[in-house]
């Protein structure tokens, strides 16, 4: 009975382990530790201490003539970290998170309609002739208007001091993702379209299981691009019709002649605005694994 009992034992697979990371996440830690065993860590910071240095010595030790009325580093230093800040704003007050909250809120809300209307938008200017007959030429005549310009008719069409921000940060956004979907679909490889007629695939087949997936690549550098664009173009919105947020901090600050403060407000939207254009890239890592496959192990 036991020879029996230690058969059994002996050809039985191993306990799976009680807990085990998914790939996507061993492969993010795989990448963060490579990066962080490179040069690159310690070449960005090089490159933060250069502008940091270059800010103050202009400003404060060679007192520059161009430079005279800047802030120092010192000075939005000591007012970004002081409990009790001379301006009222600083990493202490909670009015600081209120308007960065705020200008998330906005950038999310215009980036994810830009999304759900300009991926489809570009795939159909890019797969269907006639759509793209009828529909780009009043795409690229709008395209190159300002946001600033749109600023009045927002006012105008929409009531209250939020809509009229997430429709100017919403246009631009729209415009850089639809564009860059379009010119995926364009760039597919014909014979692979080709290929799948031959085999018997119907036209909506092909779009959904040969255009899109090809056309991912240039969607995801489309929403890259489109989540920078729509934060410049919150704070244009911000500074015209806005009540809170980090445009409208940076031109509530200027008016008021806080010059820290607009420093501030800028270091912030660029953190802010890093951390956005980095959450859209891992999403297009997870979303294009088999990407990574066609390209080698090196993840290019």
């Amino acid at each position: 009975m036991s020879a029996v009992v230690e058969t059994q034992s002996a050809g039985a697979a191993p306990p799976a382990p009680a807990f085990a990371l998914p790939r996507g996440a061993v492969l993010l830690a795989h990448r963060a530790a490579a990066w962080l065993g490179s040069p690159a860590p310690w070449l960005a910071l090089l490159g933060f201490a250069l502008a940091l240095g270059t800010w103050y010595f202009t400003v404060e030790v060679w007192k520059l003539p161009r430079f005279a009325g800047m802030p120092g580093l010192t000075a939005v230093w000591r007012e970004f970290t002081s409990p009790d800040p001379v301006y009222g704003l600083s990493i202490y007050t909670p009015e600081y998170y209120h308007h960065i909250l705020a200008s998330v809120r906005r950038v999310a809300t215009a980036f994810a309609l830009a999304t759900v209307l300009g991926v489809p938008v570009g795939l159909l200017l890019g797969w269907s002739k006639a759509f793209r007959e009828y529909v780009f030429p009043l795409f690229e005549l709008l395209r190159p208007v300002p946001i600033l310009a749109w600023v009045p008719l927002a006012i105008i069409m929409f009531s209250g001091t939020e809509t009229p921000v997430i429709f100017l940060t919403f246009l631009a956004s729209f415009y850089a993702t639809a564009l860059n979907t379009m010119l995926g679909v364009e760039s597919l490889d014909e014979a692979h379209v080709r290929a799948a007629r031959c085999l018997g695939a119907t036209e909506r087949q092909v779009f959904r299981h040969v255009v899109v997936p090809g056309a991912l690549p240039h969607v995801f550098t489309g929403l890259q691009i489109s989540v920078g664009v729509a934060w410049f173009s919150l704070v244009a919105g911000e500074m015209v019709s806005g009540e809170f947020g980090l445009g409208y901090v940076i031109n509530t600050s200027y008016t008021n002649v806080r010059y820290p403060t607009i420093v501030i407000g800028m270091a912030t939207l660029g953190f802010v605005g890093y951390a956005t254009s980095a959450a859209v890239r891992l999403a297009g890592r997870l979303m294009m694994r088999w990407r990574e496959s066609e390209m080698g192990s090196d993840g290019r």
